[in-house]
């Protein structure tokens, strides 16, 4: 049984976040991804290395989605972002 696990799409830009998507459904039209509330997925674990490929293909990462989004939040409160 496949385990289902939340990911986020993180895009150089929106353009790209968009690309994505397209050309995930393009090369896997039967694997959907399922969005939440929180612009999360839903994927099968089975799926990561394919959806590092894509994200590779289309400028994006793809990063395993806390349990609990407010405690992401809430560190990040505490640690300051580093601007470039």
């Amino acid at each position: 049984m496949a385990q289902g696990i939340k990911i986020e799409i993180k895009g150089k830009d929106e353009f790209w976040g968009r690309a994505f998507h397209v050309e995930w459904e393009y090369q896997f039209p039967d694997r959907k991804l399922d969005s939440d509330e929180d612009g999360r997925f839903l994927a099968q674990s089975e799926w990561l290395d394919d959806l590092e490929r894509v994200g590779g293909q289309t400028f994006c990462t793809i990063v395993r989605a806390p349990e609990n989004p407010r405690r992401r939040e809430w560190m990040g409160s505490l640690i300051p972002r580093r601007v470039d």
